[in-house]
């Protein structure tokens, strides 16, 4: 009788956990499914809804027949041919600078001291949302800017400002120069998470034992398993230098801006009707975008061809001194830009009286902090609830989509790997206008959850490129050993990998937050001007006069994600300050 209770006893619990297995199953299988629709459906939407304005098709401003007068409109603006040279050039170039700078820093600096400099510095490079980094750098480099007081008189005898226009100036250099250094932590980024997975290091070591030169062993041996691992994130970033618009207003040129800032302004203009011709450009930002993506194709494709008797000529020390040389000096070019252009803004942050050319502003005070602490506090709180809402609704659907593949024993394919990049892959002003139009018709009221919800599809693709090596490479043997001892999917998931993955998803979370602080086109778009956050109004003060203001709400915006780094890298220590292994 004994050993029957106890047989029914066992049967009783492996039904029980069955159904937990099933019921988690069931559960974590939804993420995938919730993350298509939540990236592939406003896209989608947002470009129908530009589509039927685009070519005259908008009821509710009179527009009740098709028609090609919103094309022929925009074709006769003065100056577009310059609009699009400007997206193409500007969203190129950027791109293929800071891919060189991130090949040239990994062949150069692999498995060097300073290589763990660079690595460590990556958290706070990506911390930096793009409009501060831009604000620092037109502080920086302009001609009354911090380089040009710190040459003169003595270096360069000016004794008043020179007389260039920088930025802003009409070939686009400026603009080039503040979207290399936001690209290449990320492309750095990337990079660190798909050298595992080429076997990188055993490639390296064997060319290293054949007598190849460092910089030659990464470029012939590594660089060509690399890049296709990396494609698609170079693409995100063609996509999005070709099509930005908060970069693109503080450094690049005014008369006439790049496309994707003139659609912004025609978007915004007080007479409705030009929302017809704002549709057509914003799909015309959608085909110079293409054209530029397809342009990079064809350059691999060169590249590809050109390289190949390089790749196979067996020479061991092709251009090693000199690659080392220029891949040191653009490495740390690109980061010192970036730190002196904080420094910059702390610097006029804190200036009373600031002439040129004297290099240090005297006296210093905080009297700008304190003059703009009325209006930083909302906007704080409204950046603060949209940052929180975007990236904990991001991150359940991320940890949701990695646990299925765990349970499903599954990867990610293609397809689902490029419905990943879709926000970022297609211009944001193209799918966010039509987005705007749909809002409109459908008499949905624009405000924060309008708002956190856009800043989801762009928050969620870096979230889960932060999360997922770290997730897929956990040893599945803990899981294993965990169901040996009878517990549940669910429960192995809150109590052995929920623990153990507890400072990467700390971390993908400060990603998240850092990238939902800094984004501009969907806050200003999809709230309808309603909703003020450091990053608008850093970006509209960056358009006036008073440094100072602007030097404040760009180190605020720039404090909030090194916040939430520091606490990503503190808590796991806080937490597991008696389990070292689980503090990384």
């Amino acid at each position: 009788m004994a050993a029957t209770d106890t047989s029914s006893a066992g049967h009783g619990s492996h039904r029980h956990a069955g159904h937990q297995r099933t019921v988690w199953t069931r559960l974590v299988g939804w993420a995938p499914l919730l993350t298509v629709i939540l990236l592939v459906g406003p896209v989608a939407a947002g470009l129908a809804g530009a589509a039927g304005p685009a070519f005259g098709w908008l009821p509710a401003l009179g527009g009740n027949r098709l028609s090609l007068a919103p094309w022929q409109e925009l074709l006769g603006t003065p100056g577009l041919d310059s609009m699009v040279r400007l997206s193409v050039v500007t969203g190129l170039a950027s791109t293929a600078l800071a891919l060189t700078i991130v090949v040239l820093c990994l062949a150069t600096f692999a498995e060097t001291r300073s290589f763990r400099w660079i690595q460590r510095l990556l958290s706070p490079l990506l911390a930096v949302p793009h409009a501060a980094a831009a604000i620092g750098i037109a502080f920086l480099l302009a001609p009354s800017g911090l380089l040009m007081r710190l040459l003169s008189p003595a270096l360069t005898g000016f004794e008043v400002p020179p007389d260039y226009l920088f930025p802003g100036d009409h070939s686009g250099l400026a603009l080039i120069i503040g979207l290399v250094v936001k690209e290449v932590p990320f492309l750095l980024l990337v990079s660190l998470a798909a050298l595992p997975q080429c076997q990188a290091d055993k490639r390296r070591h064997m060319a290293l034992a054949l007598g190849y030169a460092p910089v030659t062993a990464f470029l012939k041996a590594v660089l060509p398993s690399l890049y296709p691992l990396i494609r698609l994130p170079v693409y995100a970033v063609i996509a999005f230098s070709s099509s930005n618009v908060e970069v693109a207003m503080i450094l690049g040129p005014s008369t006439p801006p790049p496309l994707a800032v003139s659609v912004v302004h025609w978007l915004a203009d007080p007479d409705l009707s030009q929302r017809f011709m704002a549709s057509a450009g914003a799909l015309l930002q959608l085909g110079v975008t293409l054209a530029a993506l397809l342009s990079w194709w064809l350059l691999e494709r060169l590249v590809a061809w050109l390289s190949r008797s390089l790749l196979e000529n067996g020479q061991r020390r092709t251009a090693a001194t000199f690659g080392r040389l220029l891949g040191s000096c653009l490495s740390w070019l690109s980061i010192g830009l970036l730190v002196a252009s904080l420094g910059g803004l702390l610097l006029w942050s804190m200036a009373t009286w600031w002439p040129f050319p004297s290099a240090w502003p005297e006296p210093l005070t905080f009297a700008n902090w304190r003059r703009a602490l009325d209006s930083l506090g909302p906007a704080t709180l409204d950046t603060l609830l949209v940052a929180l809402g975007s990236s904990l609704i991001a991150i359940l659907l991320v940890i949701g989509c990695l646990e299925s593949e765990t349970v499903n024993r599954t990867r990610m394919g293609k397809g689902a790997t490029l419905v990943l990049y879709l926000p970022l892959l297609i211009p944001p002003v193209a799918f966010l206008q039509g987005l705007v139009q749909l809002q409109a018709q459908l008499s949905i009221t624009p405000g924060i959850v309008t708002v956190i919800l856009g800043h989801c599809l762009f928050v969620l693709p870096y979230m889960f490129l932060s999360l997922a090596e770290s997730y897929r490479r956990l040893d599945p043997r803990w899981s294993q050993l965990a169901a040996s001892l009878g517990q549940s999917p669910g429960a192995t998931f809150v109590r052995v990998r929920l623990p153990m993955l507890l400072a990467p998803i700390a971390v993908a979370l400060a990603i998240g937050l850092a990238i939902s602080i800094g984004q501009y086109l969907p806050t200003l778009l999809l709230g309808a001007g309603r909703l003020t956050t450091l990053t608008t109004e850093a970006v509209t003060l960056a358009s006036g006069g008073d440094r100072r203001l602007t030097a404040v709400y760009a180190l605020a915006q720039l404090m909030l994600p090194a916040l939430g780094f520091a606490l990503a890298l503190l808590l796991p220590r806080l937490i597991y300050r008696q389990r070292r292994a689980l503090q990384h």
